[in-house]
């Protein structure tokens, strides 16, 4: 398929640190330019959608201007170190334009936006033969980082792309104090369009500012309205000419000039498809038009023996179940508070946002503050602050968590988006080191670790645990699950399923061996366990939703097994796996034992990660095999 949008008709521009200001030959040539640039970037994301891929339009929309500006300065001076740095990861789609129009790789690549093993992952990550010179993910982590790069290449002007969104993190503080006091050349882009994921800085973080904030650790600041193009190249050439760290501060609305989302949070995701062809129709691009309305997502046809055809999110059930645990209280604003990073529609806090927004704080981008903010609520009896943010995002916290637990808090975090499963935002974002938060003492120890199977199970460890001293941190999934059925093809978490903390399930019984899992994975390998049970191979399987306590009692039965195999997506060098193990050798069994996790790094799409990682159904299949005949 040739890409629809004719980018052979852009004209790259060089700009030099003298010039007063643009020609108008320079003014034509970029407006015709930022033009094509945006035109492209609604095209091969609404694409994305139609795959069902997702992939994030409004903050790569936005910065055109300012990227094409930085681009013919960083082609017109040697001094300019030509990387487009950017911690706003969200954004990655103008990387890869760039990447194309720079000749780093074809322009018709930009056409699987997303997918599976073509490396234009949902983040940028690090391939300098494709053009990416740089990884980031998470908010915040890119601006020390970059300080570093200036620190290194004494002399060289380093340029970094920011949104006031990111700024709301700690470490960009961190990050300026740095830049001042070391007098870097480090110049900062940054997009102020008064736009989160999740709502409007400007309404939820009364005071916040970025330029005053800046300015209060010495900053050299400059803002102004990033669609005045004149106004923004002499903004951005003083910034360049000018000594030490400055910020150029552009004020715009998010996704500017697109009907349906400019200057809306949903902005900040992918165009809704039927946004894009209008928007696309309107331009004169039938034949982009035509592309998106020929292009569906791929139904999955995948059933999996064990579970029902029905799904649930487990991310999205966990508000509902808090609302109903809320509805029972007399005076819930005295005995819960429920703080939010910005990602309520991830974690299912959008739901007792709406019941209950006595309960609510939208926190913004600052996971630390908000975690501590509901352990600082919940230090006290009869209290239960309630946290959410992704898995990935967990590993930012451990010094608030140990802070939290020797402040003796009890705190209800959940960390949606574990494991691997439809990650297209890749490898920055897989949420594979949960257990780091199990990182206290073992006196006295109350942290508890649950990772649910389906919604039906959810549900129950949240009735029996939300009240329990202590942290307790519940995991769940992008992906939805099914629901796991017993041996008589009843729902096995359904009616009359009580959740015992501490507590490991046996889902099937067997004599051959036994693979223990959890989450996302319990469905996989209950699939590969009645295979292998219908193939005259009587191998059992048991769910662990409390990941971290020892049953010394499963150990005891399945330390009489052949072999034991652990399952799961989290990190094979810091998951389930490397414990279970030295559980059963503790407990004096010595059975052959074998653990399966994520060992790679992530290659995009969605369904496509697992089996990538070997973890499909085939690949347990073929490791309890080979555990069996060895």
């Amino acid at each position: 398929m040739k890409f629809p949008i004719d980018l052979s008709s852009y004209t790259p521009l060089k700009f030099s640190l003298s010039q007063a200001e643009l020609s108008s030959d320079q003014r034509r040539l970029l407006q015709k330019n930022i033009q094509l640039v945006r035109d492209s970037l609604i095209f091969f994301t609404a694409l994305a959608n139609c795959k069902g891929l997702g992939g994030h339009t409004g903050g790569a929309f936005d910065i055109v201007p300012e990227i094409l500006i930085m681009d013919g300065f960083m082609k017109g001076s040697d001094s300019v170190h030509p990387v487009f740095f950017d911690e706003a990861g969200h954004r990655v789609a103008i990387q890869y334009v760039m990447a194309a129009l720079n000749g780093h790789r074809e322009i018709e690549s930009l056409l699987h936006y997303r997918e599976f093993d073509q490396g234009l992952y949902g983040h940028p990550e690090r391939h300098e033969q494709h053009g990416i010179f740089f990884s980031s993910g998470r908010l915040g982590h890119l601006w020390s980082y970059v300080n570093g790069v200036a620190e290194a290449l004494q002399g060289k002007t380093l340029v970094m792309f920011g949104s006031d969104g990111s700024q709301l993190e700690g470490d960009d503080a961190e990050a300026a104090r740095y830049a001042v006091a070391r007098n870097l050349k480090v110049k900062l882009i940054i997009d102020d369009n008064d736009v989160t994921i999740a709502g409007h800085p400007s309404s939820y973080m009364k005071g916040y500012d970025v330029a005053r904030t800046l300015v209060g650790h010495g900053m050299s600041v400059t803002v102004g309205d990033g669609e005045d193009l004149d106004g923004l190249f002499v903004r951005i050439r003083d910034a360049l000419a000018a000594d030490g760290p400055v910020a150029v501060i552009n004020k715009r609305p998010m996704a500017v000039g697109v009907p349906g989302i400019e200057g809306l949070p949903k902005g900040h995701d992918v165009i809704p498809v039927a946004m894009a062809v209008d928007y696309l129709q309107a331009r004169g691009y039938t034949a982009a038009v035509e592309i998106l309305n020929e292009t569906k997502a791929p139904k999955s046809a995948v059933e999996y023996r064990g579970s029902t055809r029905e799904t649930g999110k487990n991310r999205d059930d966990f508000g509902k179940a808090v609302c109903e645990i809320i509805a029972g209280m007399a005076d819930p604003r005295s005995q819960v508070l429920v703080v939010d990073s910005d990602l309520e529609g991830s974690c299912g806090l959008h739901h007792i946002r709406k019941q209950f927004p006595e309960v609510y704080v939208h926190g913004g981008i600052m996971e630390r503050n908000n975690f501590s903010v509901a352990a600082g609520f919940g230090s006290t009896p009869g209290r239960q602050g309630v946290f959410g943010t992704f898995a990935a995002f967990q590993e930012m916290l451990i010094s608030e968590i140990t802070m939290a637990r020797l402040n003796q808090a009890n705190v209800l975090a959940h960390f949606s988006h574990s494991g691997v499963d439809d990650m297209a935002d890749n490898t920055c974002h897989f949420g594979i080191n949960n257990f780091f938060a199990d990182n206290g003492l073992a006196e006295n120890d109350t942290t508890r670790l649950y990772f649910p199977a389906d919604t039906l199970q959810l549900r129950q460890v949240l009735k029996t645990v939300f009240h329990d001293q202590g942290l307790k941190f519940i995991f769940s999934t992008r992906s939805a699950t099914p629901y796991i059925l017993d041996a008589d093809g009843e729902k096995l978490y359904g009616e009359g399923y009580t959740f015992v903390p501490g507590k490991d399930e046996i889902v099937r019984r067997g004599t051959a061996g036994y693979i223990v899992s959890y989450g996302e994975m319990l469905y996989r390998c209950l699939d590969a366990v009645e295979q292998l049970r219908a193939e005259g191979w009587d191998v059992g399987l048991v769910n662990k939703p409390t990941l971290n306590a020892i049953d010394t009692e499963m150990l005891a039965i399945l330390g009489e097994c052949p072999f034991v195999l652990v399952v799961e997506t989290q990190n094979e060098k810091t998951g389930l796996g490397i414990r279970y193990g030295t559980w059963l050798l503790e407990q004096g069994h010595t059975v052959d034992y074998a653990h399966l996790g994520t060992g790679k790094e992530g290659r995009g799409g969605l369904t496509e990660q697992i089996p990538h990682q070997g973890l499909a159904v085939d690949d347990i299949r073929k490791k309890v095999l080979e555990m069996i005949k060895a």
